[in-house]
């Protein structure tokens, strides 16, 4: 069983900057693909960033230029480092796992969807006030 960690979520204000942090069960350096998707009330789930076994990154293009994911293998954890942060990035953020082999491009449209070898966190709540 895939265990995930989330935490670094918290309160800012527009232009800020927050850093998440995932602790993984599994190695990193593995085949898993990871990421992050968020989900606001009402809204639909939307993959942030993704990052695949090759150390390939994808971002959604609400958060390009904006958002950076990262992933430490020696601590088996993943990040997302948040800058410049504005009011529509507030949502709770899921760190995911996949054990399917997929590219960065692909992983994260899969971050969060109920298909067998997904996995993602309880989340870490993210609101960015004006």
């Amino acid at each position: 069983q895939v265990q995930l960690v989330e935490s670094g979520g918290g309160s800012v204000q527009a232009g800020g900057s927050l850093r998440l942090s995932c602790a993984a069960s599994v190695y990193t350096n593995n085949n898993y693909y990871m990421g992050w998707f968020r989900q606001a009330p009402g809204k639909e789930r939307e993959g942030v960033a993704a990052i695949d076994s090759d150390g390939s990154t994808s971002y959604a293009d609400s958060v390009k230029g904006r958002f950076t994911i990262s992933k430490d293998n020696a601590k088996n954890t993943l990040y997302l480092q948040m800058n410049s942060l504005k009011p529509e990035d507030t949502a709770m953020y899921y760190c995911a796992a996949g054990s399917t082999r997929l590219s960065a491009e692909i992983a994260i449209q899969a971050l969060g969807v109920w298909i067998p070898g997904n996995y993602w966190g309880q989340g870490t709540q993210v609101t960015v006030s004006s």
